[in-house]
């Protein structure tokens, strides 16, 4: 055989040996593609998994930023805790008064109306903001100054609340007869009618107010003062004292008496009609026999209502200001009923306020 063509045997012998191992090694290289791929998924299935599980972790109030490629982690502080809201009374200390019939109001009074006997009172004599209680001053001088009840009056921009910023029905714009802005102040506390009712009276408001402090004087309603006609402003004080000489007073009017307890009542505002319901719920209550009522409520003077009321046959006053919660006068005036009815009073039961 000659040298070439033993070369050439040689030559297949040798691809003949490697070629196996050639294919093995691929072999082997291509199973290993598909573990890495695998794993690599998994991977990122558990990773996505740990995603969503830490960010279901993290509460919807605070936000954080990855640290990384200079980003900060941030987190929000919950918000602090509200102030506690205290009423004059409460700034007085009136809240610290020893009460037998363990009254949520601050201050109150009951008065038999027809002998005048004080028989219960508590902080009675301390003037306190009155809001809308002073509403019932406004109806006597509405009604005492003579004015034309059938004028039609109208709602202005004076007479948006921008004391507290309350909300009202009445549109600016609206107009409706004297006799209705009355009916739905006392029934309703609608503030912007009684600042109009104070308005169109001669003089303006300041004349107005000047005669809601005369009237006082002369039923010596020595404790009380007024700034305006709605009792917004928390300088409308009083002491519950003095408004039991305004109830009986106030009672006289048959205006008064009717506008006051009526349950509800729609007025026509020009082009428009509103339903108002009474701001007592006491007077829909078959329960209860109330001639006369007034509610009222801004921060500064807590919870108040007085009323002229039947009980066990017997008229009597009640008045209760700095009342805490907003059914609180309501259950006050609950207990006062109870104890009138099992305990048959003459005399004075008073509070006292708490030793050391």
């Amino acid at each position: 055989m000659s040298k070439s063509a033993l070369g050439i045997l040689v030559s297949f012998v040798i691809l003949a040996v490697a070629a196996p191992a050639a294919t093995a090694s691929t072999a082997h290289k291509t199973r290993k593609k598909p573990v890495k791929a695998a794993q690599q998924k998994v991977h990122h299935r558990q990773h996505g998994r740990h995603h969503l599980a830490s960010h279901a972790a993290v509460p919807v109030a605070r936000a954080s930023l990855v640290q990384k490629a200079g980003m900060h982690r941030a987190s929000y502080a919950p918000a602090p805790a509200a102030a506690p809201v205290y009423t004059a009374g409460d700034l007085a200390g009136l809240n610290a008064t020893r009460d037998p019939l363990a009254l949520r109001s601050n201050a109150a009074i009951v008065v038999d109306a027809q002998t005048s006997q004080v028989l219960y009172e508590k902080n009675a004599s301390v003037p306190l903001p009155i809001a809308s209680l002073t509403k019932l001053m406004t109806a006597l001088i509405v009604l005492e100054g003579k004015q034309n009840m059938d004028e039609v009056l109208e709602v202005s921009d004076a007479d948006v609340d921008r004391e507290k910023f309350s909300s009202s029905r009445l549109r600016v714009g609206s107009t409706m007869s004297r006799t209705d802005m009355l009916h739905i102040a006392l029934m309703s506390s609608e503030n912007r009618a009684a600042s109009a009712l104070g308005r169109h009276y001669p003089g303006g408001l300041p004349a107005f107010v000047a005669a809601m402090n005369a009237k006082a004087k002369a039923l010596g309603m020595n404790d009380t003062h007024y700034v305006d006609s709605t009792g917004l402003s928390s300088q409308n004080t009083a002491s519950a004292r003095d408004l039991a000489k305004l109830v009986a007073v106030a009672h006289q009017h048959a205006l008064i008496r009717e506008y006051s307890t009526d349950d509800k009542y729609a007025v026509s505002a020009g082009r428009y009609t509103i339903n108002y319901m009474n701001s007592n719920r006491l007077v829909m209550n078959s329960n209860w026999d109330i001639d006369l009522q007034k509610t009222g409520y801004i921060t500064e003077a807590g919870r108040c209502l007085l009323m002229h009321t039947r009980i066990d046959n017997r008229p009597v006053v009640m008045v209760f200001l700095d009342s805490k919660g907003k059914d609180s006068r309501l259950a006050d005036a609950g207990r006062v009923r109870k104890w009138l009815e099992t305990s048959r009073p003459q005399n004075l039961v008073q509070a006292t306020a708490r030793q050391g």
